[in-house]
């Protein structure tokens, strides 16, 4: 508990001090500079690899529990089939939003 919340801490420390570094000017057509442009690019690109390895993760972490109780429990299978396609739906639409979010911050 008390590592969780040193970490909780330091999350919003390190977040404090960031606001400011991260206040850029606009250019006079209300678009960030070059090389500010391109740093978003680069985040996120990894912004995007990070959320489909999480999501990677979790589906195979998801479908290797679920076809573990299918095995052991053939008559449970079209409830657990039927948790297991939401819960593939729900992992999926992390990576979709982040998709979504970096398409928008890209264009920008």
């Amino acid at each position: 508990m008390k590592k969780t919340v040193v970490l909780l801490g330091l999350t919003l420390l390190l977040f404090t001090f960031a606001l400011p570094a991260a206040a850029q000017a606009e250019g006079a057509d209300g678009k960030p500079p070059a090389q500010v442009a391109m740093w978003i690019a680069i985040t996120s690109g990894f912004a995007m690899a990070i959320a489909a390895a999480g999501c990677a993760i979790a589906q195979a972490k998801a479908t290797s529990a679920a076809c573990e109780g299918m095995a052991r429990n053939p008559g449970a299978a079209p409830a657990i089939r039927f948790v297991l396609i939401l819960a593939l739906v729900l992992i999926e639409s992390l990576a979709l939003y982040t998709f979504a979010i970096v398409f928008l911050k890209v264009t920008y």
